[in-house]
């Protein structure tokens, strides 16, 4: 029995619940796992279905019909075959511990994504990512080639096919027309200082003013720099007996941290873009270790 999942977003209405299940009760398949949420506010239904076929029927004979059911809602819906991957490109600079982090994952089936590819601006990272077997690009980013350099990015993306795009630490600054071309399909992580620490050196400048909290922020990105919606946040707590040093280090720890939870939630599509917001369904008890499998 083959797991399946239903994202939908509409309009909230009366019945919404009823015709889904409805639907995949018709269509023999049993519901494992569901969540929904009304946002009252924006008027809008967000919902996400797990579900197995107990009649065996196929992917096409599941999701086929469902078209009638969503025209009455008005509503916008993928169906989502769990067997296969989100395809994923990896991008990185010169800090590799996100990269190093969601390797790890990957390499030991706790991040179950297709990588491939991993994209960078300089050569620190060619020998690891080779060693594991995934192409290496070298794409040189200046003011003067930026066009040309993402037209080469975009370019991987498309012989690949890929589905979600990753910043894993890429200091390079995203175009807006990327950013709009590919909308909820590029994760990115940063340093939860911003505004208040800016440029350089952040985490130095978080210990000059003695802060108490070291955080890390995973948000997809938009045209307005590093203020896309958030999927996941997490601090640290650090007292004054620590060095700068150790705010970096403990910092690096939360962004690998952050940058993999986002991740993991956006490939089991749990994750909703709500205008400049995002609605994230939590991995239910019991369901962590399926959807680690894909």
């Amino acid at each position: 029995m083959q797991n399946y999942v239903l994202t939908v977003s509409c309009q909230s209405r009366l019945g919404i619940v009823a015709a889904i299940s409805g639907y995949l009760a018709g269509m023999g398949c049993n519901i494992v796992d569901s969540a929904q949420f009304d946002d009252l506010s924006a008027d809008k239904f967000f919902m996400r279905v797990s579900f197995i076929s107990e009649q065996g029927k196929s992917f096409e004979e599941v999701s086929g019909s469902f078209q009638e059911t969503a025209d009455k809602f008005g509503m916008v819906y993928n169906f989502h075959d769990t067997r296969k991957p989100v395809k994923t490109l990896l991008m990185v600079s010169r800090f590799g511990h996100c990269l190093n982090d969601l390797l790890y994952r990957w390499k030991i089936g706790g991040l179950p994504i297709d990588i491939v590819g991993v994209v960078s601006n300089h050569f620190d990272y060619q020998k690891v990512v080779v060693n594991h077997d995934i192409p290496f690009h070298h794409i040189a980013v200046t003011k003067e080639n930026k066009a040309e350099a993402e037209a080469k990015m975009m370019d991987i993306v498309n012989q690949t096919g890929t589905e979600l795009v990753v910043l894993a630490r890429y200091m390079q600054v995203l175009s807006d027309e990327l950013s709009q071309k590919m909308s909820g399909k590029i994760i990115n992580i940063h340093h939860s200082f911003l505004p208040s620490f800016k440029g350089a050196n952040p985490y130095k400048q978080a210990y000059e003013r003695g802060v108490k909290l070291i955080g890390a922020t995973a948000h997809y990105v938009t045209a307005d720099l590093d203020e896309g919606p958030i999927i996941e946040q997490d601090v640290a707590r650090i007292t004054h007996a620590q060095s700068a040093a150790d705010y970096v280090s403990i910092g690096r720890d939360v962004e690998a941290q952050v940058l993999a939870r986002a991740i993991h939630a956006h490939i089991h599509h749990r994750v909703f873009l709500n205008g400049n917001r995002t609605v994230v369904f939590p991995a239910s008890p019991g369901s962590y270790a399926s959807e680690r499998m894909g």
